[in-house]
């Protein structure tokens, strides 16, 4: 073994990666921040820590690395095992469908269902034309993921990304200038709609914090390197809910709707508001963990 505890028959690329998947299993680590087993992730950082391409490894796999490149490797592997920090955090990246963010540790990693309803049409038999779509708003915007993908799926609209955190919005500002949009999607730092006096909007969308307490005092070690303003929403997990249904009707015009991720709150939700007739989204990372309701469905 090396002097930083590298195993001197890790030789090739398989060989890490069976190194790797056994090492992460070994560990009890959690996935669920873009990956779903440890042979996903393995795979995933030694592609990144490699330069490889990520939708092939095959070939690579009985190729010998290098001094340099095992170190590297070795480091890589070794810090998602001792200190659990999620692949993202780690690379700097995270991918939506083919769409990469720049992450840190002041934002949570990219992972909400409103990304596949944005990129395969799931909000199309409420919103009608995207095309006509002039405005739209993304509460609680972090990365700016959700706001770029709004973007993209309405060509024609401007987009407010908004965040309470300083921090997430730096990381949101890199992300929209990655994409060309600045012109387009404009950051501001607002405690929610405290900012966005007069302003109106055609869509709004929302991943907030809806974590519940008991949820957060057992969350995985990966978690906790998320920064809990992003997640943690009071007792039952409607904090910032609540604040946003107060709220979201006086910021849509008329036809106007909104689409909140509440996780598997719904149960929660629907028992806190009774009198809403929400629409609960089927997506396939997560049936019924985005509810949608028009303006006219809400009250002032």
């Amino acid at each position: 073994m090396d002097n930083d505890g590298m195993p001197e028959e890790l030789i090739t690329l398989r060989d890490f990666l069976r190194w790797a998947v056994s090492r992460f299993n070994e560990a009890g680590l959690f996935f669920g921040h873009g990956t779903q087993d440890a042979y996903d992730e393995a795979v995933y950082l030694l592609q990144h820590a490699l330069h490889l391409p990520l939708d092939r490894l095959e070939p690579f796999l009985d190729a010998a690395l290098t001094a340099a490149e095992r170190e590297t490797v070795f480091a890589i592997l070794d810090r998602r095992v001792r200190e659990r920090v999620p692949a993202a955090y780690l690379t700097h990246e995270a991918w939506l469908g083919d769409f990469r963010f720049y992450v840190d540790e002041r934002v949570i990693v990219p992972r909400s269902p409103i990304a596949e309803l944005l990129m395969d049409d799931g909000f199309a038999p409420w919103l009608g034309d995207p095309d006509a779509v002039s405005d739209a708003l993304d509460l609680c915007t972090g990365s700016g993921c959700l706001a770029i993908l709004l973007a993209e799926a309405c060509p024609n609209a401007h987009v407010d990304a908004v965040d309470i955190s300083p921090g997430a919005l730096e990381v949101a500002k890199r992300n929209i200038a990655d994409y060309g949009l600045e012109e387009r999607v404009r950051p501001i730092r607002s405690d929610l709609f405290d900012g966005l006096q007069g302003c109106r909007y055609d869509l709004l969308i929302s991943n907030p914090p809806y974590v519940t307490a008991a949820s957060m005092r057992a969350l995985p070690a990966e978690y906790r390197h998320e920064p809990e303003l992003a997640l943690a929403a009071g007792e039952d997990g409607l904090d910032i809910v609540r604040r946003i249904l107060a709220g979201a009707r006086s910021h849509l015009k008329p036809g106007g709707i909104l689409a909140v991720e509440a996780g598997g709150n719904r149960a929660i939700v629907e028992d806190a508001f009774p009198a809403l007739p929400f629409t609960w989204l089927e997506s396939a990372n997560g049936e019924g963990m985005v509810f949608l309701l028009q303006r006219e469905q809400m009250q002032d």
